[in-house]
């Protein structure tokens, strides 16, 4: 069995924004960041990382409180302190510019990116992105909520939970989910600290930006399963480009990698005037 709370041969860490950042990164052109969503890690994008390497220098890192990046020290869980974080990284690694990728969360902190960095990027794709006050917060994240269960699920994720969360995040049809996904996502939440910091991110007051959704000016594709709803990202960026998938549910980039990883490389191509495969 893969022993995933554990660093693997292609595992890189780099300091930044106060974090020892884990990432992976392969392939070779333009700089392409990809940015999982919470309770995830950069495996999240393994299948569509592996289309992409071919055309892009595929950036992955874990966020922090996730994956083997693991809490931060001050407890800072606010979106715009992970894009405040992700530049840094960027910096760290000497990309002075690249197109970034988010499912999720990591779409949120992408769109944080693109307005606080907006020299620093070439594209932005949100990928089902969240950062809308009508998003409806999943089960498991108001589990986290409730000050009875809170102290418990810091020391204990039982994995029926944890299988329970990512099959209602999956479309109806979707077979994604597996023993290897499963058994992936509670090793990582079972590294010390990764638990408490899923607590600490659920109950962090997220700050609502919105409001500057339309001052984005980096060129914006727009991904979404059609059953995701609360968002408005296509109405708001003057220029936004959209794709809708028919039936993909919240974790596309792991349900259809091909699809993802096709979407994005035509339009970084057509946006950027880099050759796609």
């Amino acid at each position: 069995m893969s022993t995933w709370s554990e660093p693997q041969p292609d595992s890189r860490f780099v300091a930044a924004g106060g974090s020892r950042i884990h990432y992976k990164r392969a392939g070779r052109g333009p700089a392409l960041v990809l940015l999982h969503g919470s309770a995830s890690s950069l495996q999240h994008f393994d299948r569509a990382a592996a289309l992409l390497s071919q055309s892009f220098d595929v950036i992955r890192p874990d966020l922090p409180a996730f994956g083997l990046t693991g809490p931060r020290r001050d407890r800072d869980y606010r979106v715009p302190t992970y894009a405040a974080t992700m530049a840094a990284f960027l910096e760290a690694l000497k990309v002075p510019r690249c197109a970034v990728a988010g499912n999720s969360l990591g779409g949120d902190i992408a769109w944080n990116l693109a307005l606080d960095h907006p020299e620093r990027l070439t594209g932005l794709v949100l990928v089902n992105a969240t950062g809308y006050p009508d998003k409806a917060v999943p089960a498991g994240m108001r589990m986290t909520r409730n000050p009875l269960l809170r102290p418990l699920l810091r020391r204990v994720m039982p994995r029926g939970a944890v299988e329970r969360g990512l099959r209602s995040t999956v479309g109806p049809h979707s077979t994604v989910v597996d023993d290897a996904m499963v058994d992936r996502a509670h090793q990582l939440m079972s590294r010390p600290g990764n638990r408490s910091a899923l607590v600490d991110f659920c109950n962090t007051a997220q700050p609502d930006r919105s409001a500057r959704i339309p001052r984005i000016t980096v060129p914006t594709l727009v991904l979404r399963s059609a059953g995701i709803d609360g968002q408005h990202f296509t109405r708001d960026i003057p220029g936004a480009e959209e794709l809708v998938h028919p039936h993909g549910g919240h974790l596309l980039p792991e349900e259809e990698p091909q699809w993802v990883a096709d979407a994005i490389a035509q339009f970084l191509g057509s946006s950027a005037g880099t050759p796609t495969p």
